[in-house]
């Protein structure tokens, strides 16, 4: 690694994991900045958990190289575990344990000093809003608590650096606001938090964003960053009945890159909106369809993953079909 890795929590060179044949994580490489909040966006099996592992230490990578808090995640894998939070999708809590049970066990092993403990505790309890529930066993605590004092347990040894493997998975809307405010809080102190997510309005809360797809980096910036640059192509926002099969009708119109349903709506990807709009609604209106608003629309982060990765598997497709 060069010299500039002493100013980033995070750096990685062209990393690698496989299992067998399949490749799991495809030579990334990217930089995290200390202090910030950096989204690890991508769908389930992107390999975004895979990664998060050769970061904290819980899995060698195959090849490629890398530091965390100026560690090397080859050559220094435990003394990493001790320097980081981590927090998987699954809570890591010991579900017939108490609130208090649980902070205590996770003190143990982070090795919070003696004399620390009691206020890492407190610390807990009151980040958690947990303090009257200390005693109870915390399989029965909801989803939205035990993500809140699985957090805490993460941060119980105070690190530099939080890796959070998709930390809002199965818990509803309101707790997910509410751990973000969470994490807002840990990077106004300086703590890097590196977090996974599916979630694209989570996507928006994040400093930059690192978009991951078949394992590999195919998007790297701001959010905005991405609505703009990232994002050559006009987006029209279409309003139709029955829109299902609206789609298949619109997608096979010239001049309509990608396509896709965006709740009652359609969302189509072209160079020229305002070419395609009336020629769009002429052949819906052929084909018996009511068809309401047509507007060019800012696009959203949804909007450039879906460009994004139909881009990728065009692509991939075009090169299969060389190869045969």
């Amino acid at each position: 690694m060069t010299d500039a890795a002493g100013s980033y929590a995070v750096t990685l060179r062209n990393l690698e994991r496989r299992f067998g044949e399949f490749v799991a994580v495809n030579r990334i490489s990217l930089d995290v900045r200390q202090g910030e909040i950096f989204g690890f966006l991508g769908p389930n099996g992107a390999g975004k958990s895979t990664t998060i592992r050769m970061l904290c230490g819980l899995l060698e990578p195959s090849s490629g190289e890398g530091t965390v808090a100026g560690l090397d995640i080859r050559t220094q894998r435990e003394e990493i575990k001790r320097r980081i939070g981590y927090m998987s999708q699954k809570f890591s809590l010991y579900d017939d344990l108490t609130v208090e049970e649980n902070i205590d066990f996770f003190s143990g092993i982070y090795r919070v000093p003696r004399e620390k403990k009691a206020a890492r505790k407190d610390w807990v309890l009151d980040m958690a809003n947990l303090q009257e529930h200390r005693h109870t066993r915390t399989g029965l605590l909801p989803a939205g608590w035990k993500q809140r004092l699985s957090l805490g347990c993460a941060l119980l040894h105070e690190p530099r650096i939080l890796f959070l493997d998709e930390p809002t998975s199965g818990v509803d809307p309101l707790s997910r606001r509410t751990f973000w405010d969470l994490i807002y809080e840990m990077a106004s102190q300086g703590v890097t938090v590196f977090v996974t997510t599916h979630y694209m309005e989570e996507a928006e809360y994040c400093d930059r964003l690192a978009l991951i797809y078949r394992g590999e980096l195919v998007a790297l910036g701001t959010p905005s960053d991405m609505k703009g640059s990232l994002m050559a192509d006009q987006v029209l926002s279409v309003s139709c009945e029955r829109p299902h099969e609206a789609l298949g009708v619109a997608a096979g119109l010239e001049g309509v890159r990608d396509a896709a349903l965006f709740g009652r709506d359609i969302h189509l990807m072209t160079e020229d909106a305002g070419d395609l709009a009336p020629r769009l609604r002429q052949v819906l209106e052929a084909r018996g369809f009511q068809v309401g608003t047509m507007e060019p629309i800012t696009p959203s982060l949804e909007d450039v993953f879906v460009s994004l990765i139909e881009a990728r598997d065009r692509a991939d497709g075009s090169q299969q079909e060389f190869k045969a």
